[in-house]
C-alpha cells in the first residue's frame, strides 16, 4: 500500500509576497496620571564612647520611630528595615590609634498609600533628634491598572495606523502576524523634600520645633509610555 505523502508546509516569508503582502507598525502610548503610593527613607543616627551605649541609643530611637510610624495603620503599605551600621572613629594616640567614638546607623524604608497624612508624618519624624529623612519619590504600584491602559492604548494606536495605511492603499487589513511589546515604563518622581533634625551636640540638648505644621506636599503626576510593533498582513492591493 502505498502511503500518501504529507504536503510539505507553504514557506514563510517574514517581509510577506505579492500574494500576502505585510504590513508593520509601532503604537505608542503616554499617560500622566496620579501617583499611588510615596517612599521615604528614614535614617537614624547614635554616637557614644562605646559600642553598648551607641547601640543601645540606636535601638531605642529605632523603636520610637517604628512605634510612631505604625501609628498610621493601613496608611502605611509598607514598613521595611534597611542596613545596621556600627562604625568606630579612630583617632591618632602617640604613635598608636584608638577608638575615640562609635556611630552607629540604621536606615527605614516606607511606603505610604495616604497622602493626607504624609505631610503630619515627614513633620513628626523631622521632629525627633539625629533622624534624616529622603523623599518623598512618588510611583504607580507594579500592579497599576494604568500600565494596562497605556498598553491598550499602544495596541490600538498600532491597529489604527495599520488601518490607515491598508486605506492609503485602497485595500484593508487580512490578519495579525505578529505583536511585540517594545517596552512599558513609568517614570517614578522624587519630591523636593530632605529633612534632617540634627543635635548641636552628641551630649547637649536638641533644640527642636515643637507642634510644627505638616509640611504642604504636592504630589508629582506619573508618566506611563507603552509602546508595541505590529505585522499585519493586506489583501492584495491593486496598483494599476
Amino acid at each position: 500500500m502505498t502511503e500518501t505523502p504529507t504536503p510539505a508546509p507553504a514557506p514563510h516569508h517574514p517581509y510577506g509576497t505579492p500574494a500576502t503582502p505585510h504590513v508593520t507598525v509601532r503604537g505608542e502610548a503616554h499617560l500622566e496620571v496620579d501617583p499611588e503610593i510615596a517612599h521615604l527613607t528614614i535614617t537614624l543616627t547614635a554616637r557614644g564612647t562605646d559600642r553598648r551605649t551607641t547601640l543601645d541609643g540606636l535601638t531605642h530611637r529605632n523603636a520610637t520611630t517604628l512605634d510612631l510610624i505604625k501609628t498610621y495603620g493601613d496608611a502605611i503599605e509598607k514598613l521595611e528595615t534597611g542596613t545596621l551600621t556600627i562604625n568606630p572613629e579612630l583617632t591618632r594616640h602617640g604613635r598608636a590609634e584608638r577608638v575615640r567614638a562609635y556611630h552607629g546607623h540604621i536606615q527605614l524604608a516606607v511606603t505610604i498609600n495616604d497622602f493626607t497624612t504624609l505631610g503630619e508624618l515627614v513633620t513628626r519624624l523631622a521632629d525627633h533628634d539625629l533622624t534624616r529623612i529622603d523623599g518623598p519619590w512618588w510611583a504607580l504600584r507594579p500592579t497599576s491598572p494604568h500600565h494596562a491602559a497605556a498598553r491598550r492604548q499602544a495596541v490600538h494606536e498600532a491597529l489604527q495606523r495599520a488601518r490607515e495605511y491598508a486605506e492609503a492603499l485602497d485595500t484593508r487589513l487580512g490578519a495579525l502576524l505578529e505583536l511585540s511589546d517594545t517596552g512599558t515604563h513609568g517614570s517614578p518622581h522624587m519630591g523636593p523634600i530632605g529633612f534632617s533634625a540634627q543635635a548641636r551636640s552628641y551630649g547637649g540638648v536638641t533644640e527642636a520645633a515643637t507642634d510644627a505644621a505638616p509640611v504642604d506636599l504636592e504630589p508629582v503626576r506619573q508618566t506611563v509610555d507603552a509602546h508595541v510593533e505590529a505585522s499585519f498582513t493586506l489583501v492584495p492591493p491593486n496598483l494599476g
